[in-house]
């Protein structure tokens, strides 16, 4: 048994090795990665780097590896340990992702680089054949291969605690690491920070006044076995709040009620029929008027948890969906929590708020130099009455480059340095920073964006290169020179 365990494995590991080979194979025939053409820059005795990205996962990787790809160095900084980068193997708790198997995801047009590649290259096309949807912690293993087959520069457990935006072409990051406080110098900033990637949890105001061993919000780490045994409410009815009732009922939870506003579960992905490539390509040039609309209606309709995940609670006997059960006074005692709602009112030991995340400045300390100076699309578009939606409106008004753009111009020179690569960037750039489904677009038109800008700052440096550049092509023996005949002198 051993020995054929042996074999499988060197199978799979040249299966692997093949489709590495192959990719390698790809990128020579494109030749690619190009070559550097950043002039080099130091400043304050630091070598500068060509751009920073802030955060590992799988946006700030294809992110980084769009950058490499146009010759512009790239270095990835991650506060997690290796390989547990982004959510999937931490705080995410479904059991398979909710997109199609077949998206590309941050493969940027090379197929041998699609998780399809990877998983067909190890099990085959019979068991791809077979696979429903992807599992949550194999595309983990896909993103980890990910890093390494493309040799991307990560600095884990490297935590950004300050961006500083300077006067003199850079960005200063104040970056805390194993060894200490250091600074790092960057002529571009990529935030490529996630969901709640310009803030942290909503949370309504009732769980500011509830003790913090009595709740917790879906996104945190937390052992749900400690759950055991326990009355468990689950505010919201989004796909967190799915998985979360299930791990809970997993770990052993005597019951879990889901409080759910709505009287219903929304039915339809507004999100997935908008998607194609006029979109993606088209979003960014719409009206304002447009944008808003588009990006209004989705978010008003909401997004349906997974079948499977809904199916997933619903096998649990002591599970229950309380619908129309909007949430109202939250009390505490000394046998648990009281939780008053318009349909009744529950006695709870533990409750998890799966109420998704907002914007919020103030609980993100390394954002404190240049979030008072970012306009958002409340400074730039008013929408009809009736149409309003906060989300929209503190969402950051970004340029062409998802780059950040002054509330008042001068108030913060070197602002526009700082790009903004996380789900916050939607209502300006539509889906194209956060989500599978066209993760490798938004990568390529950021590293596209981000290359003309440098070239453009350069230019002195790139017009002097252009003439001192003396390679000939011509020798001049090539030819020889004729004389006119005398017919033609006359």
């Amino acid at each position: 048994m051993h020995n054929h365990k042996s074999l499988q494995q060197a199978s799979l590991e040249r299966g692997l090795a093949a489709l590495e080979a192959r990719l390698q194979q790809e990128l020579a025939w494109l030749d690619l990665p190009a070559k550097s053409w950043v002039p080099p820059l130091m400043l304050d005795g630091l070598a500068v780097l060509d751009a920073a990205v802030i955060g590992g996962g799988q946006a700030g990787m294809a992110a980084a590896a769009s950058l490499l790809q146009l010759g512009i160095g790239a270095v990835i900084f991650d506060q997690s340990p290796a390989g547990y980068e982004g959510p999937w193997a931490t705080t995410a708790r479904m059991e398979t992702l909710r997109s199609p198997k077949k998206l590309t995801g941050p493969a940027l047009g090379f197929g041998a680089l699609t998780f399809r590649a990877w998983y067909e290259a190890q099990f085959g096309l019979e068991a791809w054949e077979a696979l429903d949807k992807i599992p949550r912690l194999q595309w983990m293993d896909y993103l980890r291969w990910y890093r390494r087959v493309l040799a991307l520069d990560v600095r884990n457990q490297h935590r950004i605690e300050a961006i500083l935006p300077r006067a003199d072409g850079v960005v200063e990051l104040r970056v805390v690491t194993p060894a200490g406080v250091s600074t790092v110098l960057a002529r571009r900033v990529v935030l490529a920070t996630g969901r709640d990637g310009l803030g942290g949890a909503c949370l309504p105001p009732q769980a500011a006044h509830l003790p913090p061993e009595r709740w917790a919000h879906s996104a945190e780490a937390m052992d749900y076995t400690a759950l055991a045994g326990l009355r468990v409410g689950v505010i919201g009815a989004g796909a967190s709040a799915m998985d979360s009732a299930a791990t809970a009922l997993e770990a052993g939870a005597a019951r879990v009620d889901l409080l759910i506003r709505r009287q219903d579960l929304p039915r339809i992905n507004k999100g997935k029929g908008a998607g194609n490539p006029g979109l993606t390509n088209g979003h960014l040039h719409l009206p304002d008027e447009w944008k808003w609309r588009i990006r209004h209606y989705i978010n008003l309709q909401q997004t349906p948890p997974p079948g499977a995940s809904v199916q997933r609670v619903a096998r649990f006997a002591n599970a229950r969906f309380i619908f129309g059960a909007a949430i109202g006074d939250i009390s505490v005692s000394e046998p648990g929590l009281r939780v008053t709602t318009a349909r009744g009112v529950f006695d709870l030991d533990f409750l998890i708020f799966s109420t998704g995340f907002r914007i919020d400045w103030t609980v993100r300390p390394e954002f404190a130099a240049i979030a008072p100076h970012i306009r958002n699309w409340r400074q730039r578009y008013t929408p009809p009455n009736g149409d309003e939606d906060e989300e929209l409106a503190d969402s950051p008004d970004l340029g062409t480059a998802f780059e950040f753009q002054q509330k008042q111009p001068g108030g913060l020179p070197g602002l526009e340095r700082v790009h903004c690569f996380c789900y916050p960037a939607a209502l300006s750039h539509g889906t194209l920073s956060g989500d599978i489904p066209a993760i490798s677009d938004g990568a390529q038109r950021l590293a596209q964006g981000i290359a003309a800008l440098l070239y453009r700052e350069n230019i002195d440096s790139h017009y002097l290169n252009i003439q001192r550049y003396d390679e000939p092509e011509l020798l001049g023996d090539e030819w020889l020179a004729a004389e006119p005949t005398p017919e033609e002198r006359r």
